[in-house]
């Protein structure tokens, strides 16, 4: 009873539409009905069935009403996959406009011209492009100036200072860590390069170039302090700090802008502290934090093998030799989150 009432409903709202709009339900219920009468078993819309779909979304606002075989979603989502097959289309048999891309000959010279000149700036490289007979605009060579490979002397230069003087070379570093509250805490580390030690490891809430300096104290009491510290240009390593480390009788050296390279292996270690640790603890507090970081300072000193010092650990950690039918047990580390592994007998 309910259907035949609802079908007269339909049938007598069917009087208040326009021509073209019977017309096109018409339409459409034909074109389903074609797709529900094939002899696949499967019903599967080709590709003109999704392209009559489509178009009817365009040019016909009750399309939805009409739609049976499918949800209205799913012609959204043919919709959208057309416009990026033909805009993909599109780019590929665009036809290009403007001036004509420079050739790699061209474009080498320039890179050349940069890297054997390096106060050069556009307009010289332009100059010279120019007596030589080659038509470049100025603003081209702008910018692939900005894609110009960097000069890989300074890097080598400053890897070989680190190594030649690893063992008179420390470096300090900031780090943040959020806690379960939303809060924020700043880590500051001070690492030795000769074997990756920690030397100095504190947390705060409230950093400052005053509290920098009395970790600094602390950390070099009695004129231990070593010739070379190097760290960032964070402004918490402010004027005074400089001078603190100085009068230790070391001679701070400050990194690049934008060149955290430079200080890697302070950046190396907070990565892997961040990889072991961080990632997959939430803390609670400052005591928190600080008592997770001592337990890592000590897994990482005397368990953690280190590809820079040839699979070894900074404390030295002996290999052991198997002379029997030894067993082999793991001791947990960090409450589970790494495992020595140690033959007993």
């Amino acid at each position: 009873m309910f259907r035949f009432v609802r079908l007269f409903v339909q049938s007598f709202s069917r009087l208040l539409y326009s021509r073209r709009d019977l017309m096109l339900e018409n339409l459409a219920l034909r074109q389903q009905l074609a797709v529900l009468k094939s002899k696949d078993r499967r019903l599967r819309l080709a590709t003109p069935d999704k392209l009559f779909w489509v178009l009817s979304r365009r040019l016909w606002t009750g399309w939805r009403k009409a739609l049976i075989v499918v949800t209205p979603d799913t012609v959204v989502r043919w919709h959208r996959s057309g416009f990026r097959l033909y805009w993909a289309w599109l780019s590929r048999h665009r036809v290009r406009l403007g001036r004509k891309r420079i050739g790699r000959q061209t474009r080498d010279l320039v890179f050349q011209m940069l890297a054997q000149n390096p106060t050069w700036h556009a307009p010289r490289v332009h100059g010279e492009l120019t007596m030589l007979g080659l038509e470049v605009s100025e603003r081209t060579i702008s910018r692939w100036m900005r894609q110009a490979p960097r000069n890989p002397e300074p890097a080598r230069r400053w890897r070989t200072f680190l190594h030649n003087h690893r063992e008179a070379i420390v470096a300090m570093d900031f780090f943040t860590v959020p806690t379960v509250t939303l809060g924020v805490l700043y880590c500051f580390l001070i690492i030795a390069h000769d074997r990756r030690r920690i030397l100095h490891l504190n947390v705060t809430r409230n950093p400052t170039g005053a509290w920098v300096i009395q970790q600094l104290r602390e950390a070099f009491p009695y004129q231990s302090a070593p010739k070379y510290l190097i760290f960032d240009r964070d402004a918490k390593f402010d004027s005074e700090v400089a001078a603190a480390v100085r009068a230790l009788g070391s001679k701070p050296i400050r990194t690049s802008f934008k060149s955290p390279w430079q200080n890697g292996i302070a950046e190396r270690w907070v990565g892997s502290c961040r990889r072991d640790l961080l990632d997959h603890v939430i803390a609670l507090n400052e005591r928190h934090l600080k008592r997770l970081l001592a337990e890592y300072v000590r897994y990482y000193h005397e368990d953690r093998t280190h590809l820079g010092l040839g699979k070894q650990t900074p404390d030295r950690r002996t290999a052991q030799k198997r002379r029997g039918v030894e067993r082999i047990v793991s001791q947990s580390r960090l409450g589970g989150l790494h495992h020595r592994y140690d033959l007993v007998a």
